[in-house]
C-alpha cells in the first residue's frame, strides 16, 4: 500500500512539473512578445524546427492549390518538394527575422516584402495566468509537443511548443489558410 501511494505521489509530482514547465515557458514567450523583446523571443525559439514547419506548410498549400484543378504529377510534387521548398525557405527566412517574428507573435500581422499577407491570432493576448482558459486552448500533440490555439476559429492560427533538454521552445506556427495561400502564390507556377 505504501509503494502504491509513493508511486502515485511521484507520478502526480512529475505531471505537475511537466505542466508547470510548459506554463512557465509559455508565460516567458508571451511576456517577450508583449514587450517586443526580440532577443528573448529568439532565445525561446527552436528556429530550425520553426523554419521547417513553415516551409512544409507553404509547400503543402502550393500542392493543394495546383491540385484543385487537376491531379498533381509525381514530377511536379518532386519539384515542389525540392525547388519550391528552397524558394519557400528563402521566404521563411525573411519572415523569421528577430523583429518580424516578434511582431508576428505580438500583433498577429504577417508581411513579406512590404506587402501585407494577412493576420492571425496574437500570442500577446494569451494570458497564462488564466490557467483554465489557456488549458482549454492547449492540445497535447505528443509527449514532447503542445499546440496552443491563438483564438477561436481556424483563421486564428496556433503555435507549437516543443520540449527540449532545458524547457519548452516555440517550434511551429500554424498559419491561417488565407496566409498560406498568399505565400504559396510566391512559388513559381508549374510549367
Amino acid at each position: 500500500m505504501r509503494w502504491t501511494t509513493a508511486i502515485f505521489v511521484a507520478l502526480l509530482f512529475t505531471l505537475g512539473a511537466y505542466a508547470g514547465s510548459a506554463a512557465v515557458s509559455l508565460q516567458g514567450l508571451v511576456r517577450a512578445a508583449q514587450s517586443r523583446d526580440a532577443a528573448a523571443v529568439m532565445e525561446r525559439t527552436d528556429l530550425p524546427r520553426l523554419k521547417r514547419s513553415l516551409v512544409d506548410q507553404i509547400v503543402a498549400a502550393y500542392l493543394n492549390r495546383i491540385g484543385q484543378k487537376r491531379p498533381v504529377k509525381p514530377l511536379e510534387r518532386l519539384a515542389a518538394n525540392t525547388y519550391g521548398a528552397s524558394i519557400a525557405d528563402a521566404m521563411v527566412g525573411k519572415l523569421l527575422t528577430q523583429e518580424r517574428l516578434t511582431e508576428l507573435l505580438n500583433s498577429g500581422e504577417i508581411s513579406l516584402d512590404a506587402s501585407e499577407l494577412g493576420g492571425m491570432g496574437q500570442l500577446s493576448q494569451v494570458s497564462p495566468s488564466k490557467l483554465l482558459e489557456t488549458a482549454k486552448r492547449m492540445r497535447l500533440v505528443s509527449l514532447v509537443e503542445l499546440s496552443l490555439q491563438l483564438g477561436s476559429g481556424q483563421d486564428a492560427g496556433s503555435i507549437s511548443l516543443h520540449f527540449e533538454g532545458d524547457g519548452w521552445k516555440l517550434s511551429g506556427i500554424q498559419l491561417p489558410s488565407a496566409v498560406l495561400d498568399a505565400l504559396s502564390r510566391h512559388l513559381p507556377a508549374p510549367g
